[in-house]
């Protein structure tokens, strides 16, 4: 099992979650506050929504779930091997504990993960929220950005 994931910044959470649960005739994984997901079979998508109503920008991250942490090092490995940097970003996001690595690309940051458990954190920080204000979320950046909660 492999889907491309899409995190996208929305105004209203809850008016997203009841657009896309109607577009994909599919509801949530996991709702937590100013968080949802979706693990779409069709097509295969994992959707990612992060109520961030300040924000002017929509698209956060995009990424690919793989089935298990062997994939992500399969992954890193055949990575490393074309010349591409890697970053190391295991831990807890997003709600579940992950192994994952970042790929820098050039227009944006892509995370290829494998998610091991849930998890009632949103970030390794226990006090780690979903910024409501627009800023910096969860899994934005590589884990060597301060602002990341991704280490």
């Amino acid at each position: 099992m492999s889907r491309v994931q899409l995190a996208l910044n929305v105004p209203d959470l809850d008016e997203a979650v009841d657009f896309y649960s109607r577009l994909f005739a599919s509801e949530p994984a996991k709702r937590r506050p100013g968080y949802a997901n979706f693990a779409i079979a069709d097509p295969p998508l994992k959707l990612v929504l992060f109520e961030a109503p300040g924000s002017d920008v929509r698209l956060n991250h995009l990424g690919v779930e793989v089935a298990d942490p062997a994939a992500v090092r399969e992954h890193q490995s055949r990575l490393t091997g074309e010349g591409i940097d890697v970053s190391e970003g295991s831990g807890t996001c997003c709600y579940a504990a992950q192994e994952k690595v970042w790929i820098d690309a050039p227009d944006g940051s892509w995370e290829i993960y494998a998610v091991v458990s849930d998890s009632q954190s949103f970030g390794d920080d226990p006090a780690a929220q979903v910024p409501t204000d627009g800023g910096p979320m969860c899994c934005t950046s590589t884990p060597s950005t301060e602002d990341s909660c991704c280490s």
